[in-house]
C-alpha cells in the first residue's frame, strides 16, 4: 500500500485515509487492543462519561470507524445514535457488531464526511469523536460542520492521541510510536500505510491549547482538555453555543 503523509488541510487526504482504513478494517479492533494494551476502552469510556445525561437524546459519532464508540454509548440510554465514517468497510464491520449486540438498539451507521454532515441544523443532542479528529480533510471545516449540527449547548467531547511533554514517558513514547508500533501493526494487518501515518499525524495535530482554540473558533465555549495516561491521549470538551 502506498503510504500518504499526513497534510492536515488538504481536500485529498479524504480519500485517501479511507483507503487506509479500508485496508485495515477486519483487524482494526484487536490491532487496538493489542497496540494500546487495552487502554483504548479506558479512553473510550472515560470520554462517553464526559456527554453527561443523554437519556432519550440523539448522539452523532463522528468517525465512528468500527462503531466502538457508538454501541458503548448505547449505555447512555439515548433514543438514537448515529456513527458516521467515510470508510465503507469500516462501517460493515460496524453494522455487523451492531446486529450481534442486539438488532432492536437505535444506532445506526451511514457513510459520509465530517466536513459536510447530511443533517439538519440543531438536530443532535451531544457529538463525539475519539481518534478520527486528526484524520479530518480540513480540521476547521470538519469541527464547524458538527457545530453546526449540534443544539445550544449540547456537549461535543474529542478523544485523541497527543504529545507527552513528561520525561521519560515523552521519549518511551516517540520511540513505541516510531519503531515499535508501525513494525507490530505491518504484522497485524498485512500493510504498512497506516501505522506509518499514525505517528507523522499525530506531530502535525494541533493539540493542547492549539485544539480549544480550533473549538472556539467554531463557536463552542467553556472549551477544557484533560491529559489522560500521561498525555499519551487528550479528553478535549466544548459545548455548542
Amino acid at each position: 500500500m502506498r503510504y500518504y503523509p499526513p497534510t492536515g488541510e488538504n481536500k485529498s487526504k479524504e480519500s485517501q485515509v479511507a483507503t487506509m482504513f479500508d485496508a485495515i478494517a477486519p483487524r482494526y479492533d484487536i490491532l487496538n487492543r493489542v497496540l494500546s494494551i487495552g487502554l483504548d476502552r479506558v479512553w473510550r469510556n472515560a470520554a462517553i462519561r464526559r456527554l453527561g445525561n443523554q437519556k432519550g437524546g440523539r448522539i452523532l459519532d463522528v468517525a465512528t470507524g468500527t462503531g466502538d464508540i457508538a454501541l458503548a454509548a448505547l449505555k447512555l440510554e439515548p433514543k438514537e445514535i448515529i456513527g458516521i465514517d467515510i470508510a465503507d468497510a469500516m462501517l460493515q464491520v460496524a453494522r455487523k457488531k451492531a446486529i450481534r449486540k442486539s438488532p432492536q438498539e437505535r444506532v445506526s451507521f451511514v457513510q459520509g464526511s465530517a466536513e459536510q454532515l447530511p443533517f439538519r441544523t440543531d438536530s443532535f443532542d451531544a457529538a463525539i469523536v475519539a481518534f478520527g479528529v486528526r484524520n479530518f480533510a480540513n480540521l476547521h471545516a470538519g469541527l464547524c460542520s458538527i457545530k453546526q449540527v449540534l443544539k445550544p449547548g449540547a456537549p461535543f467531547v474529542v478523544l485523541e492521541f497527543s504529545q507527552p511533554t513528561l520525561w521519560p514517558i515523552k521519549a518511551f513514547y516517540k520511540a513505541y510510536s516510531r519503531w515499535i508500533l508501525p513494525n507490530i501493526g505491518r504484522i497485524f494487518s498485512g500493510v504498512d500505510g497506516p501505522y506509518k501515518y499514525l505517528p507523522d499525524s499525530i506531530e502535525v495535530f494541533p493539540n493542547g491549547q492549539n485544539f480549544l482554540m480550533r473549538l472556539e473558533q467554531c463557536g463552542f465555549n467553556q472549551t477544557r482538555v484533560e491529559p489522560l495516561t500521561f498525555g499519551i491521549v487528550s479528553l478535549y470538551t466544548g459545548y455548542a453555543t
